[in-house]
């Protein structure tokens, strides 16, 4: 038995900013991930896009053709199979402004990706490219959760969409996610776990009951895409708060709390935090940067409740999210959410079996990263995991 090792680069991005404001950004996005591809040659890359279209997707849609001619970028030549999946229709009942491309290089040859209609592999050749409803496309599996499942929510275009592959004798699906955020700093701060968190945590668990029930046979899986993690905020907040006198502001007589301010006692009641819906104002920013990620991780709890199922590789990056939409400041945050760590890579306990642990010979081993920290991707920096897929062959 010959035991193979392929190349793989799995990368997820909310693009919505990259719509909302094109040109530069766009430009610098596409930019850093020719360079991460140059840098480490994968022979697979997955990428998998939420919010194709951005907020105002009606008029922004056009441009997403534009978007998605990277596969016919000088810098992608060598990758002769492409499979492209952008669902933006989005007059249809079930949009979920999901987009998953598949890039297969021409030196990889034992690649099949599964038919979900046929419940067979075929062999993947050229240039594939769907763009629209996705109804009736058989090498894609797409959903929008169901409605019920969250009657007291605003009802929104999020979702799931799985491909299904096999590398070297080794069938893995790749499952594009998009969860729902926190609408409100203020109710999500209300408890812990907060109503948000919970919900998550719901719709996270219909994805991987739904990737594992008995239509198609289980297979190795990796969920990567916006999982809108947030940090545990009460507890957060109570920790940079302990020596600062906090104040509930409430909207007249009614119990609607307004905004949560924290004065430092012993500086002139100087404002060190205010809390607001859309406000999440915090004066030591640096507070969520790199030297402190060890400390912040431990109010990241919301993928701990999978264990049983899934894990990730470990984070030593900055939150993913909400970075400065302006260009001139690509390192800071907004003043809009509190850093968290949106964007994630995550595998079954099935898949990190096949991932390959080099100590040896000062290569890349395995690199789960941010892409772009030092320049403007958005308000999401992309994640990235590159690995060596390891596979035996008779």
């Amino acid at each position: 038995m010959e035991t193979r090792y392929t190349d793989v680069l799995l990368v997820t991005a909310n693009v919505g900013s990259l719509f909302d404001n094109l040109g530069d950004i766009q430009r610098e996005w596409l930019q850093e991930l020719y360079k991460t591809i140059h840098s480490f040659k994968p022979k697979f890359i997955a990428l998998h896009f939420q919010e194709v279209g951005g907020k105002d997707y009606i008029v922004n849609m056009g441009h997403a053709e534009d978007f998605f001619g990277l596969e016919s970028n000088e810098n992608m030549k060598d990758y002769d199979r492409v499979c492209i999946y952008v669902d933006k229709h989005f007059q249809a009942e079930g949009f979920t402004a999901l987009g998953s491309m598949y890039f297969i290089h021409k030196t990889l040859n034992n690649i099949y990706q599964y038919d979900f209609n046929a419940k067979d592999f075929k062999a993947v050749s050229g240039h594939n490219k769907y763009m629209g409803s996705l109804e009736g496309v058989t090498t894609v599996e797409k959903e929008k959760f169901p409605r019920h499942f969250w009657p007291d929510f605003k009802w929104s275009r999020k979702g799931f969409m799985r491909t299904r592959w096999i590398i070297h004798n080794q069938g893995l699906d790749l499952v594009n996610v998009h969860l729902f955020h926190d609408a409100s700093n203020l109710t999500a701060c209300e408890s812990s776990p907060s109503i948000y968190s919970a919900n998550r945590k719901n719709a996270l668990r219909y994805i991987i009951n739904r990737i594992s029930d008995n239509r198609f046979t289980p297979q190795p899986f990796f969920l990567f895409g916006d999982f809108n993690f947030r940090l545990d905020t009460l507890n957060l907040i109570q920790h940079l708060s302990t020596t600062a006198e906090v104040q509930t502001v409430r909207k007249d007589s009614n119990d609607k709390v307004e905004k949560i301010i924290c004065e430092e006692k012993d500086n002139d009641h100087q404002v060190l935090l205010q809390i607001e819906e859309k406000l999440f104002a915090y004066v030591h920013q640096a507070y969520f940067r790199e030297d402190n990620v060890s400390s912040l991780l431990k109010y990241d709890k919301e993928a701990a409740a999978f264990q049983d199922v899934i894990r990730e590789e470990d984070i030593t990056f900055p939150p993913s999210y909400p970075y400065s939409e302006d260009y001139t400041k690509p390192t800071q945050y907004m003043n809009t959410r509190c850093p968290a760590w949106c964007d994630r890579i995550l595998m079954s306990h099935t898949a990190q079996e096949f991932i390959h642990r080099r100590e040896d010979d000062g290569d890349h081993g395995i690199v789960y990263n941010t892409l772009g920290p030092n320049v403007c991707m958005g308000d999401h920096k992309p994640v990235f995991l590159f690995f060596s897929l390891r596979t035996t062959h008779h």
